[in-house]
């Protein structure tokens, strides 16, 4: 009996010799050493930050084009966070967005003119000599706002599944430390919802009062979500699992700039009063501000001029329209196409006709194309200091972009002698659309 002890002691001197020299072999060839583990870095490159609204806000400044509605100065105000969560979260949304509303007014362009507000900066350069304010732009309106809600946690969820099964095998070896074989399945999984709300108003810059109905109130939802999840198997004592876990958060800065981008399509489309709601997608709700706007205008027109402003919008339709002031052949063609039921014979553009024509109006590259040849016709007759005869316009109206001016000034002898002297006033003031964003005095209207 003692002997063969002996050669189980030996045994096992022997094989713990052998895990024990052969360990780090086993070790070295199969890549397991825990002194070289290694993680890959990804690796990625600049890119160009795009929205949603990035396209929507070139899309505004080209309609404020489109539609004529004269150059706007916009200055805003420093705009931070009012609620001081940046401070108590540390950093979970921004605590100044003033640069985010510099690049979001300023990438608007076309009749939309970005003055940034920099006292220090001015002062800097006053000092220095290099600058004074002979040249410097004036705003007109100012927008003020912040961030006024950053609510968290207002809805959470926490749910999970568990399953595990066992079972015990007779005839299992002596050497098994169990004979059991069991099976472990888990899934947990967390969400939560915050609620970010911007406000923005809008001053006139002379005045420093509010301009009425100019002001806009977004929120959003962002999201936060953890998911694990387990598997374990049991196999006569050990276990084997694999276990994993994914957690994702909605970008707190991102949306943040979101509600920016869309805010200031919103604050500058309602001044400027053009339909910025179809820059915004399918679906969205017409501004009832910009249709009200548009409709009290049209009842502060002459029906001259209201048909004179409809003959400009058919022309950037692409109507073969002139600007006669009355509904010729040609301009009761254009309106029939554009509305079937519009009845034949009518002197009027009614209410519903008008605002239907402005709010539809297109404003791609084309229509830019036929609205900078149309005010190049317009200022032709301006230049001769006339009100531009029917007929004189309506020939230059029909022209193509490339051919207007020489039959412009080719007309302009023909206006002189058609309009009577008690009509000679400035064009501009009569064709000529300014847009409906503005308080105009009575000599633009």
């Amino acid at each position: 009996m003692a002997g063969i002890r002996q050669k189980l002691c030996i045994r096992k001197v022997l094989l713990g010799t052998f895990l024990i020299v052969s360990l780090p072999v086993f070790i070295s060839c199969s890549g397991m050493d825990p002194r070289d583990v290694d993680v890959e870095l990804e690796k990625t490159a600049p890119e160009v930050k795009i929205t949603t609204y990035s396209v929507s806000l070139a899309d505004l400044g080209r309609m404020s084009e489109v539609f004529s509605t004269g150059i706007v100065r916009v200055q805003c105000s420093d705009i931070a966070d009012n609620t001081g969560t940046s401070m108590t979260t540390g950093g979970e949304i921004q605590k100044n967005i003033t640069e985010i509303m510099k690049s979001t007014l300023n990438s608007m362009g076309g009749n939309v003119v970005f003055i940034e507000y920099d006292p220090s900066f001015i002062q800097n350069q006053m000092a220095t000599g290099y600058s004074n304010f002979e040249e410097k732009a004036i705003p007109d309106v100012v927008i003020t706002g912040g961030i006024t809600e950053f609510d968290r946690g207002l809805t959470g969820t926490d749910t999970g599944l568990d399953v595990q099964a066992t079972g015990s095998f007779s005839g299992v070896p002596k050497w098994a430390p169990s004979n059991e074989v069991g099976l472990n399945v888990g899934e947990t999984s967390k969400t939560s919802k915050s609620r970010i709300t911007l406000d923005f108003n809008m001053k006139d810059f002379k005045t420093l009062a509010g301009v009425p109905k100019m002001t806009t109130t977004n929120s959003m939802e962002v999201n936060k979500a953890l998911k694990q999840k387990e598997l374990g198997i049991t196999f006569f004592g050990p276990t084997f699992g694999l276990k994993g876990a994914m957690k994702k958060v909605q970008g707190r800065h991102e949306a943040v700039r979101l509600l920016v981008q869309l805010s200031m399509i919103q604050m500058v489309g309602k001044y400027l009063a053009v339909p910025y709601w179809r820059l915004l997608g399918d679906g969205v709700v017409p501004d009832q501000i910009v249709v009200d706007s548009v409709t009290a205008n049209y009842y502060k027109l002459s029906p001259a001029f209201r048909i004179a402003l409809a003959q400009q919008w058919l022309y950037i339709y692409g109507y073969d329209v002139g600007l006669t002031g009355s509904i010729d052949s040609r301009t009761q063609a254009a309106l029939s196409k554009f509305d079937p039921k519009f009845p034949a014979g009518t002197q009027e553009i009614s209410e519903k006709t008008f605002v239907d024509l402005y709010i539809n109006m297109p404003f791609d590259a084309a229509a830019v194309g036929r609205r900078t040849a149309l005010n190049n016709m317009i200022d032709q007759a301006v230049a001769q200091q006339q009100t531009p005869a029917p007929a004189a316009v309506q020939t230059a109206a029909a022209a193509p972009a490339a051919n207007h001016a020489p039959q412009a000034q080719q007309a302009a002898p023909a206006a002189q002698a058609a309009a009577p002297a008690a009509a000679k006033t400035n064009a501009a003031t009569t064709y000529k659309s300014t847009g409906f964003g503005r308080k105009l005095n009575d000599s633009e209207w």
